[in-house]
């Protein structure tokens, strides 16, 4: 078990969507009335309606992308080539 289930770029843009979600949430906050009597229509704002929402969903496509896999090293991917093609090798002497 040397290997990671998440390369450390993965982790890093799983930290990055959940700072993202965190920030969407951040903005939906705030828009209600000091008093209940009174309505307040700033609720009903774009950025609580439609920024905030579109922030989060931003959050949660990166989380997944980074859980996925689709963020890989390029020199952990690299280091795999090479293992493979020395083993070949080492296959093809031993014939």
């Amino acid at each position: 078990m040397d290997k990671m289930a998440i390369t450390p770029k993965g982790l890093r843009m799983m930290v990055v969507g959940l700072i993202v979600m965190v920030a969407g949430y951040i903005l939906m906050t705030g828009g209600g009335s000091k008093d209940p009597a009174v309505f307040n229509y700033a609720m009903f704002d774009f950025r609580r309606l439609v920024a905030a929402p579109l922030v989060i969903l931003c959050g949660v496509v990166g989380e997944i992308a980074a859980i996925m896999g689709l963020f890989k090293d390029k020199g952990a991917a690299a280091g795999e080539e090479k293992e493979s093609k020395k083993e070949e090798v080492k296959v093809k002497k031993a014939k």
